[in-house]
């Protein structure tokens, strides 16, 4: 009663599941990979955001990238804002989905090099190919506080794009910075946080690290779809057999009924 298992139409389809089920275990790990990584990211933020803030120096140096580690700590830093150095970010919104721009500032250091400070958010003017007005940083020496970030790149999704206006950027990147300026600046970038005086740009908001995502469920579901695919080629198998063995029957029982009925 099985032999139909051995027709090309079930050959084909034994196949076809048994090449699912190890693709669908092998997607729900890799959802469940990326839950593991949201969970250690998260961790990391907060840990980061709780920790005491500490000089910017001891965690960044010039030409050397922010450590994962050290990403989202909290630094603090004096020195003098270089308003001649200053650019803006193109193609950034404020926590309510408006579109602006990030207000970059060098802030020389008292020990020499440049630390490129994000001030926060401004709103678009209307006409991109102008700059937009930016309320000035404060003159004199000044102490920050901020969250210590690694510089942006096209890796990230964000495009470079060439022939921008003047003052105007795609990435936060110390190391384009430094060779515009022609100075050095410490590796990385630092989001403001305070203090931040009334008519200033707005602060960037604090990173959400309470979020864990869809990727568990995603997980749970690609394995649950691996278990249902033997469960239904079962029910299909069964399912052709009763037909089968219907179809069977009523051939057999046929000739003989229709006799007896003229009989």
């Amino acid at each position: 009663m099985y032999r139909f298992l051995l027709s090309r139409q079930w050959v084909i389809l034994t196949l076809v599941g048994l090449a699912l089920i190890p693709v669908m275990i092998k997607l729900g790990f890799w959802q469940y990979h990326r839950h593991e990584h949201r969970v250690a990211r998260n961790d990391q933020v907060a840990q980061s955001l709780a920790a005491d803030p500490v000089p910017v120096t001891r965690l960044a140096a010039p030409g050397r990238p922010v450590p994962h580690e050290d990403v989202w700590r909290r630094i603090t830093a004096s020195g003098t804002y270089d308003t001649k150095g200053e650019v803006v970010v193109r193609l950034r919104t404020d926590a309510d989905g408006n579109q602006g721009y990030f207000v970059l500032t060098p802030l020389v250091l008292d020990n020499g090099p440049a630390l490129l400070v994000n001030r926060g958010w401004i709103p678009a003017n209307g006409d991109l190919t102008k700059l937009p007005h930016i309320p000035p940083a404060p003159k004199g020496k000044v102490s920050v506080v901020g969250r210590l970030r690694a510089d942006e790149t096209t890796g990230s999704g964000i495009k470079n794009t060439e022939g921008l206006p003047d003052r105007q950027v795609m990435l936060i990147s110390s190391e384009q910075r430094a060779k515009a300026d022609h100075r050095p600046f410490l590796g990385g970038f630092v989001e403001l946080v305070g203090p931040v005086p009334e008519g200033q740009p707005k602060p960037v908001p604090a990173p959400n690290h309470s979020e864990i995502g869809p990727h568990m469920a995603y997980a749970v579901q690609w394995w649950l779809f691996s278990g249902f695919v033997p469960v239904g080629w079962f029910i299909l198998v069964r399912r052709e057999r009763r037909d089968r063995a219907a179809e069977a029957a009523k051939a057999a029982d046929g000739p003989g009924a229709e006799a007896a009925a003229v009989a």
